[in-house]
């Protein structure tokens, strides 16, 4: 394929002739030259979305589902050679790309066949002679600027939605993993989907995002990254009063009960689930709080799972950790550890870069980790686990909730008293019980506090998109 940007319907370079060295993070090598353009592109991709609006949104639900279905089946049917793509430019293991790619087909074929139960309501009216209905209408075109972390998954969560809903799009994907967001756009195309539908542009994110607040036929901005530009797109959005959906981060905790099980096989999991995509989760388990009475047992176990990790580029099959995305990742990821460890943490294992080419950083366990300290408060966003002891569940629920973030929450315990108790008290969009992972096309994602506003996915996600009209009829003999 070549990769460029694609705009009504058309594969396109950037208007401004600019280039972006797209760089394979394990081995710091230029793997391919993509077209990075500015915000002229993406007032192109806009006025695209909005003539392609009108007749995009008075196709039936069926006509919209259909080439939905379509796209996913092309997309699970190419998803072996897509991983491959996706992790050259992410780094991550290629089983993890793969299993990116096959979870993509849930999300559109969830939306293609939930847009078609969008009702609406009859409202019983107080006055004989009036009758009341709710009805939905897309809400317009949509902005979507995404993060690297996901790029199938990122894309494809609000893609789904906002297509099935009736919207037409203008897409930003990450500039670090621009080709995967290509690779759905392509597909969709393949499957019908009319020109200017979806747009894709890449380029320089401020002012594409100008773009986006600035143009009052943009009326709703979907975006995942951090919490310091999810503010700045608030601030923004009070120029044309656009609607946003914000996933900014979390910090999750992690509530290990001592009659949980096994810690051995808790310890595992918990890991395995850690270092997934080299730590950069937004709901990874972050803030490992374990009761006194099993952290050591628990600890030892973590130690060994961690130094039992293969760290590799993640092309190679054996390899379960690969890098991190660039260096500044890297960088701010040894400064937290080393910061933490100034404040009284111990590293148990790991705790340093390796000595190779590429954005690698060790599978690291650090104990003795204090409220307040760098790997408590920040989302660290890299293969690191912090260990955190506590002993009653008044003390565990107010350092769970103690921070800014509320993305996703874990605990685990075997007595159905305490999950139901914790699980209600902790001020998170998500609470996994005895689970360690928290996202599915058929159930709603988000946070509540400093980690964002809206939800994907679900039926929550299908009405993201959509803007409810009362109608009133009166004088009804």
């Amino acid at each position: 394929m070549d990769y460029r940007q694609y705009i009504n319907g058309t594969w396109v370079g950037a208007n401004n002739g600019g280039t972006w060295e797209l760089v394979n993070p394990a081995t710091e090598e230029i793997v391919d030259l993509l077209p990075f353009g500015d915000g002229s592109d993406a007032s192109a991709a806009l006025d695209a979305a909005a003539e392609a609006f009108e007749a995009w949104s008075h196709t039936t639900a069926y006509e919209r589902a259909a080439i939905l279905l379509r796209a996913a089946d092309l997309i699970e049917s190419r998803a072996e050679d897509f991983a491959s793509v996706t992790t050259e430019e992410s780094g991550k293991p290629l089983s993890q790309s793969k299993a990116e790619w096959l979870s993509a087909p849930n999300y559109f074929r969830w939306a293609a066949e939930d847009a078609k139960r969008i009702y609406g309501r009859w409202i019983p009216s107080r006055m004989a002679n009036r009758r009341i209905d709710v009805t939905y209408r897309p809400v317009g075109v949509v902005g979507l600027i995404t993060a690297w972390n996901f790029p199938v998954y990122n894309q494809t969560r609000a893609i789904s939605s906002a297509l099935a809903a009736g919207c037409t799009m203008v897409s930003r994907p990450s500039e670090y993993t621009p080709r995967s967001a290509m690779l759905i756009t392509a597909c969709l195309e393949e499957a019908g989907l009319p020109a200017g539908v979806l747009n894709l542009v890449n380029g320089e994110p401020h002012p594409i995002g100008q773009v986006m607040l600035d143009d009052r036929r943009c009326r709703k901005i979907s975006f995942t990254g951090s919490t310091r530009v999810g503010k700045l797109l608030m601030d923004g959005a009070s120029r044309t009063v656009t609607r946003l959906a914000l996933e900014m981060g979390g910090n999750a905790p992690v509530i290990i009960f001592p009659d949980a099980g096994e810690m051995s096989t808790l310890a595992l999991k918990g890991l395995t689930a850690k270092v997934r995509n080299a730590g950069q989760v937004c709901v990874a388990p972050q803030r490992f709080y374990v009761h006194s009475k099993v952290a050591g047992e628990f600890t030892h176990s973590a130690v060994e799972a961690a130094q039992a990790q293969i760290v590799g580029d993640g092309r190679d099959p054996t390899t379960t950790i690969g890098p991190l995305i660039n260096s500044n990742q890297r960088d701010r990821v040894e400064k937290i550890v080393a910061e933490t460890v100034d404040q009284g943490g111990t590293v148990r294992t790991g705790g340093s870069r390796l000595d190779r080419r590429g954005y690698f950083y060790q599978p690291t366990v650090v104990t003795d980790v204090k409220p307040g300290s760098p790997l408590h408060e920040d989302e660290v966003f890299g293969p690191v686990l912090p260990i955190i002891e506590f002993g009653s569940v008044q003390q565990v629920v107010e350092m769970a909730n103690s921070s800014e973030y509320g993305l996703a929450a874990y605990v685990h315990t075997r007595d159905i008293a305490t999950a139901m108790a914790v699980s209600e008290q902790l001020d998170y969009g998500m609470v996994a019980v005895n689970d360690w992972y928290v996202a599915t096309p058929e159930a709603p994602f988000g946070g509540m506090k400093q980690s964002g506003l809206g939800r994907e996915s679900g039926a929550e996600g299908i009405h993201e998109y959509l803007e409810a009209k009362t109608r009133y009829f009166g004088g009804i003999v």
